[in-house]
């Protein structure tokens, strides 16, 4: 179900709108947006609705704000797009954000995603925060038109990185490190280990010769520090040879920069083919699924169009 709790800005006389004060970004055109709110996300909360409308009082713009709940995620978007706003905020978790920002394209509208889910890569990426409403100001404030790039692979979207492999079990692990929860973080830690060399990938590049790795991790132009100019995925062949190896490269993507560990190599592609003999774990923006045993990841060089400032702030590069 989809829970409208504002519309229009209620002006006074004059037509100005009582409290407001802060004055809109120069470098887009912001008369209507939309701002969908999941309050069970992690990093939302039940007071966000409230907040929101809050920080709105402050800008001359006209907002609706749309509750996610329930089984009706689909429908809210759906009515999101409807409304054809200049800008449709996402304060909700990961794999929301992506599904608006697959939605939008292009040719649709900005899309902000704000960090409110648990990893909040793109939201990162985007304003250099983790605070959403620091992120909300700032887009509001500074934002312009960010055309982002990013890969498709299995018809899901991603605009930060996707790990292909075995690997791509550590990812559970770095973030609850991340957050402190180290009990959590050694259960990952043992799962992954557990299923390390369980199937090893192989893999071409723009369609070059075969190669084979225990994992893939692919990024897009946004956050990769290897890129200068968005001319493809940045593909880094993870191939440790042994156990030890496998276990020295696991702590470096714990606790500091993987592309320097010398299991690592990596070079620019815009078409990766990629199959393993099962299913392929991966993460995808932070998400985590399964992919078909024979998967291609395509580069997207304009995948959809963002409110953000410019440049990205880009806060986890990787």
């Amino acid at each position: 179900m989809t829970d409208i709790l504002s519309s229009e800005p209620d002006t006074g006389a004059g037509g100005q709108r009582p409290g407001a004060g802060r004055v809109l970004t120069p470098h887009a055109s912001l008369k209507r947006l939309v701002i969908l709110v999941n309050p069970l996300s992690g990093g939302v909360g039940p007071r966000a609705v409230a907040e929101v409308e809050a920080i709105l009082t402050d800008y001359e713009v006209e907002s609706q704000v749309m509750l996610l709940q329930g089984g009706g995620f689909d429908q809210a978007i759906a009515d999101a797009f409807a409304a054809t706003p200049d800008v449709i905020f996402v304060l909700a978790g990961d794999g929301t954000a992506r599904s608006v920002a697959a939605k939008a394209r292009p040719d649709g509208p900005m899309i902000a995603p704000l960090p409110g889910g648990t990893m909040n890569m793109l939201p990162k990426a985007l304003y250099g925060t983790g605070d959403w409403k620091a992120a909300l100001r700032h887009a509001l404030e500074e934002g312009e038109p960010q055309t982002v790039s990013g890969g498709e692979v299995g018809g899901e979207y991603f605009y930060c990185a996707a790990i292909l492999g075995s690997p791509a079990l550590w990812a559970p692990a770095r973030e609850a490190m991340r957050t402190g929860k180290l009990r959590l973080a050694w259960a990952y830690a043992r799962r992954a280990l557990k299923r390390a060399f369980s199937g090893r990938l192989r893999f071409s590049l723009d369609g070059g010769g075969r190669r084979r790795a225990e994992a893939l991790v692919l990024i897009s132009p946004m956050i990769s520090k290897a890129m200068v100019e968005p001319t493809g995925l940045e593909a880094a062949a993870l191939d440790p040879s042994d156990a030890t190896q496998a276990f020295r490269l696991a702590a470096t993507a714990l606790f500091s920069d993987w592309r320097h560990d010398p299991a690592v190599s990596t070079r620019p592609a815009k078409r990766i083919d990629v199959r393993a003999r099962s299913k392929i774990p991966a993460v995808i923006d932070g998400e985590p699924l399964l992919l078909s045993p024979e998967a291609t990841v395509r580069f997207i060089p304009k995948a959809f169009r963002a409110l953000a400032p410019k440049p990205p702030a880009a806060e986890d590069s990787l």
